[in-house]
């Protein structure tokens, strides 16, 4: 089977999408099936999932270092290394929905596997040693089911996000006017679907919380089992009114036939007309590009795999098709790489994350967490200051949504206001100063701390790190959510939908690895060089008493990365827009395209 019939026995990707079906594998129907009647109950897992699952990591630094008495440095790893590993494993939740099993039955199957498996029991409040460090089979059983926590929680998260997108999918036919009505449709279910993951951290991070640290972890988890039990519910009811979008087989094998062919051709030159009438245009960008292909003049190399050997005749032994590509499976491989250097410039800013989940709690801890002073009877948990950046954003939300993007709108004639790149820019902009807020408080705590001599030590207010949290929640609301809709739209001519929307995830992962990276790459550094706070051996982040390490100026090495890394998205963001007029999509997408950029259908940054 030759080329031009591989093409046309299998849909595009796009005609796949298309040809959603209903619960029992019927061609859906428009007025019955998607839009944000479907998306709702999506949505409503996405709340408890994280609901569930955010209980349990953002306080889960207070329970290994305070409970199970590890070393402070070593029980932020253990945080950053689950937490990573959840987002990693969200790369398998994204392969499985799109090569075999679909978005509904992937969130169905591992949703049971995050609700049934959890973490041991243990009173946070004991304090008779039952929870000292867990060595031997109790420390395996402890992580395994940890990391089967993870395993379920990572294969649903890219889906929930995925599926709900997938309900706003344009009909076929339907033209411009609709293809730029979808295009709007899209951009505010992706709002609506932070605002209702703000939600679900909000109520994890106060009342599940508060019960943690006041009821026991076994109390906490608990209910973290029935928050999760009421997000399946949420998604079984809304399965009569879902439009899924079949698997279409293995996404990786098409990837991986174009890189073989265009290795075994590596050595062929791409011919004239004049020389080589079979192969004619082949290595054109015009022949990729379909009149919209932004990405045909790069990767040329790629561009090999779609040159024949030799004529095809009706005796000729067509060529394998490890040897031989269509240009749809071309610009597949060339999406991905193309998207490669965005996600990549997301890791740092994930790093930052990092911290807030780690380092920033036990900040807290060494200041004054009473409310209305130091006679207060009522006292902050220290994870829930994570709270507080969400709070405001479920105001902030649909401010962004009512207010700035249709204003955005009429100033830059884009469909969702400002382009996914330039969301992804301003949040990688403004979070550096995150770090500055957090360095600039934890001198001044220190050196309060430290000022004291002998007498007790003077404590700041809590309230004081309040700011770090609120600025990394608005860069998170412009980062997160743009790379999410960047993604997505990628992903829709390349039948990639969970796949490339689990990237996002995927960059929280390297960014909370890189974070275990540094910490250990710091304290190894600055021991050696006497980095101490008093001239210890111990490092920067070496000792378990923030009055004696230097957390200031690990956040500040934090910012200066961040800026640097602000840098190098505007040259990797200039390059991708560099090429033709589109957003990644292939012809079939072209109208869909146009109504979401700029007037030439390109996403300026």
């Amino acid at each position: 089977m030759d080329v031009e019939s591989r093409a046309s026995s299998s849909p595009p990707p796009d005609a796949a999408a298309d040809a959603a079906v209903d619960w029992r594998g019927r061609p859906c129907e428009p007025r019955r099936h998607g839009g944000m009647r479907a998306a709702v109950f999506v949505l409503g897992i996405q709340a408890f999932e994280i609901m569930a699952i955010a209980a349990v990591g953002n306080n889960l630094i207070t329970y290994v270092f305070g409970e199970m008495h590890f070393p402070l440095s070593q029980a932020a790893n253990v945080v950053t290394n689950f937490v990573g590993t959840i987002f990693l494993l969200s790369l398998l939740g994204g392969f499985l929905s799109d090569s075999y099993l679909g978005c509904f039955w992937t969130m169905l199957i591992f949703g049971f596997v995050e609700l049934s498996l959890k973490p041991p029991p243990c009173n946070m409040a004991a304090t008779d040693g039952g929870c000292e460090q867990a060595r031997g089979i109790k420390a395996s059983i402890f992580f395994a089911a940890l990391y089967l926590v993870a395993l379920g929680s990572g294969c649903l998260k890219p889906n929930m996000i995925a599926h709900g997108a997938d309900q706003f999918a344009a009909a076929a036919g339907g033209g411009a006017a609709a293809a730029a009505d979808n295009a709007k449709r899209l951009s505010t279910y992706f709002n609506s679907a932070y605002f209702s993951f703000c939600a679900g951290e909000l109520v994890a991070l106060t009342a599940l919380v508060w019960v943690q640290t006041h009821s026991g972890m076994d109390v906490g988890f608990g209910i973290s089992a029935a928050a999760m039990a009421a997000g399946l519910v949420s998604l079984v009811s809304g399965a009569a009114f879902y439009r899924n979008k079949p698997p279409q087989g293995s996404i990786f094998t098409p990837i991986a036939r174009v890189f073989v062919a265009a290795y075994t051709k590596r050595k062929q030159i791409c011919p004239s007309s004049s020389s080589d009438p079979v192969n004619a245009g082949v290595c054109e960008p015009a022949h990729l590009a379909g009149g919209s292909f932004r990405h045909a003049s790069k990767f040329r190399f790629l561009d090999k795999a779609c040159i024949r050997a030799a004529e095809q005749g009706p005796n000729t032994k067509p060529e394998s098709p490890w040897r031989l590509c269509t240009a749809a499976e071309v610009r597949q491989a060339k999406t991905l790489l193309a998207v490669a250097p965005i996600f990549a410039c997301t890791i740092v800013f994930n790093t930052v994350l990092a911290q807030l989940q780690t380092f920033s709690v036990q900040q807290g801890s060494a200041m004054d967490t009473a409310l209305g002073g130091a006679g207060s009877s009522f006292r902050i948990p220290p994870a829930s200051l994570q709270a507080i950046p969400y709070a405001m954003l479920l105001a902030l939300v649909p401010a962004y949504e009512l207010l700035l993007v249709p204003l955005m709108r009429r100033a830059t004639g884009a469909r969702s206001g400002i382009t996914p790149l330039q969301r992804i820019g301003v949040g990688l902009c403004t979070v550096p100063l995150s770090m500055v807020a957090a360095a600039t408080v934890e001198r001044r705590r220190r050196d309060l701390s430290l000022s004291a001599g002998g007498a007790p030590p003077r404590a700041m207010s809590v309230l004081w790190i309040v700011p770090q949290f609120l600025v990394f929640g608005v860069s998170e609301m412009f980062t997160a959510v743009g790379l999410i809709e960047f993604f997505y739209k990628q992903a829709r001519g390349a039948g990639m939908q969970s796949f490339l929307t689990a990237l996002t995830y995927c960059s929280y992962a390297f960014g909370f690895y890189l974070s275990s990276v540094l910490v250990s790459l710091v304290n190894r550094v600055t021991a050696s060089r006497g980095g101490g706070a008093h001239g210890g051996h111990g490092g920067w982040l070496g000792d378990n008493d923030l009055d004696k390490d230097r957390l200031d100026l690990f956040y500040w090495m934090l910012a200066v990365l961040s800026v640097i890394n602000f840098f190098c998205y505007l040259l990797c963001a200039r390059w991708y827009n560099s090429g033709g007029a589109d957003d990644g999509c292939d012809a079939s997408a072209s109208a869909q395209v146009a109504a979401e950029g700029d007037g030439n259908g390109k996403e300026i940054i």
